[in-house]
C-alpha cells in the first residue's frame, strides 16, 4: 500500500526550484533511500516530502491530498544529521516528541525507555544529554523518533558526521530495528554502503532530478544511465559495438577486443554502452583456460589502496577497473607494470543505450 506519493512535485527554496519529482511513491513498511552526490537536492526533497519546505504539485497521504500540514507532521518523525538534543536528561530527550503530542508522563517515559533500549542506549537514560558522545547522541535522536511510532520516519544523513567505526555500528543496529519494526522510512544518504545495508528501494537523485527508482539490487547492477552508473560505482562504462545477437549471447567488440554477454542490447542500438562493476572483475596471475569467456591479457597501470580494498586500473586493449582486497593484492604481489589476466562472467555486464549523438 502506498503511504505517501508525490506527483509533479517541485521543491522550492526561495524563488528557486531545487528539486523536481514527476512521481515518487513510498510503500508501507519499506525503507526508501534517496541516494545522490552532495548538492543534488536530497535534503530538500526530504523536507518537501515532510512538508517542512514549500512545494508545488500533489502530495498524497494514503491517497488523500495533504492539506493539513500540522496534522500530517504529527504522523511523522524526522531525525537530522545533527542530533539537536536539549540540555536535559537522555530520557527526557527521547520522550520529547511524545511530550509535544500530549502523551501522559508515565506512558511517555515507558515508550521513551523502550526506544532507548532498542537503540542500545537504555543504560544512559539518566545521563545529561550534553555528556554524550556523537554516536550516543545520534542513537538518542533516533530513539526519540522511534518513540512516537510515526507512520513515516524521515532520516536526513543521520550518520554523516560520525567516524567510520561508530557509523558502521549504528547502521547495523538501525538495520535490525527497521527489520523488527517494519517502519516506513525515507533515508537520505550519499553513502552507497548505507543504501545497500538499509534500503529496500533506492531513488537516485542527480542535479535535482530523480533519475532512477528501483529495488536496491537493480539500481546497483542495472543503472538507468551512465551518470547513475558512475555514481553507484559502476566505474567501467565502455563504448561497444554489437556484432551478433542470439537467444543466449550478445557478441560485442570493445576497442578491438571481442566480449560476450548474456544481456540484450537496447532495441535498435548497435552501439550500446557496456557496464561492468569493478567488484565483478577477477584478476589472476595465471592465464585463463581457453573455454573461459571474457578473459583478457592485461597490464596493471595503477594500484591505488582505498580502505580494505585496492582499485586496480588495467589495460586490456581497453581500460578496465577492478576492485580487489588489499590482502589479495599482497598475496599476488601486484604492482604497476605487471602482466595479469582479467576476466568477468558473461552474466555480469549491463548494456545501456548510447547517449544521442554517440557512434
Amino acid at each position: 500500500m502506498t503511504v505517501l506519493e508525490a506527483r509533479r512535485l517541485e521543491v522550492r527554496r526561495g524563488d528557486r526550484v531545487v528539486v523536481t519529482a514527476e512521481r515518487l511513491a513510498i510503500q508501507d513498511g519499506e525503507t526508501l533511500a534517496v541516494l545522490g552526490p552532495n548538492g543534488s537536492g536530497k535534503t530538500s526533497l526530504l523536507l518537501g516530502l515532510a512538508t517542512l519546505l514549500p512545494v508545488r504539485g500533489e502530495l498524497l497521504h494514503r491517497g488523500a491530498p495533504v492539506t493539513d500540514r500540522v496534522g500530517f507532521r504529527r504522523r511523522i518523525a524526522v531525525a537530522f544529521q545533527r542530533p539537536l538534543l536539549l540540555d536535559r536528561s537522555v530520557l527526557d530527550n527521547a520522550a520529547l516528541g511524545l511530550e509535544l503530542r500530549g502523551i501522559p508522563a508515565a506512558e511517555r517515559r515507558q515508550r521513551a525507555q523502550a526506544a532507548l533500549e532498542r537503540l542500545g542506549v537504555g543504560a544512559l537514560a539518566k545521563r545529561p544529554a550534553v555528556a554524550l558522545s556523537g554516536g550516543e547522541a545520534q542513537r538518542v535522536s533516533l530513539a526519540r523518533a522511534f518513540a512516537v511510532d510515526p507512520e513515516i520516519l524521515f532520516l536526513d544523513e543521520p550518520f554523516s558526521a560520525l567516524d567510520a567505526p561508530t557509523r558502521e555500528e549504528i547502521v547495523a543496529d538501525l538495520a535490525r530495528v527497521l527489520h523488527e519494526t517494519t517502519m516506513t522510512t525515507v533515508l537520505v544518504t550519499h553513502d552507497r554502503d548505507e543504501a545497500l545495508s538499509l534500503a529496500d528501494r533506492v531513488a537516485v537523485l542527480i542535479a535535482g532530478r530523480i533519475r532512477q527508482v528501483a529495488p536496491t539490487d537493480e539500481v546497483f547492477t542495472r543503472p538507468s544511465d551512465p551518470e547513475v552508473a558512475a555514481f553507484v560505482g559502476v566505474d567501467n562504462v565502455l563504448p561497444a559495438k554489437v556484432e551478433m545477437v542470439s537467444d543466449e549471447i550478445t557478441r560485442l567488440r570493445v576497442a578491438d577486443v571481442p566480449i560476450e554477454v548474456t544481456a540484450l542490447p537496447p532495441e535498435g542500438d548497435g552501439f550500446p554502452l557496456l557496464c561492468v562493476r569493478p567488484d565483478d572483475v577477477v584478476i589472476a596471475r595465471t592465464p585463463a583456460e581457453s573455454s573461459t569467456r571474457n578473459a583478457f591479457a592485461a597490464r596493471v597501470i595503477r594500484l591505488e589502496p582505498f580502505g580494505r580494498r585496492a582499485r586496480v586500473t588495467l589495460d586490456c586493449g581497453f581500460p578496465l577497473i577492478a576492485h580487489i582486497t588489499i590482502q589479495s593484492a599482497r598475496e599476488m604481489g601486484l604492482a604497476a607494470g605487471d602482466e595479469v589476466t582479467a576476466s568477468f562472467k558473461a552474466t555480469v555486464p549491463h548494456l545501456l543505450p548510447r547517449h544521442r549523438g554517440g557512434s
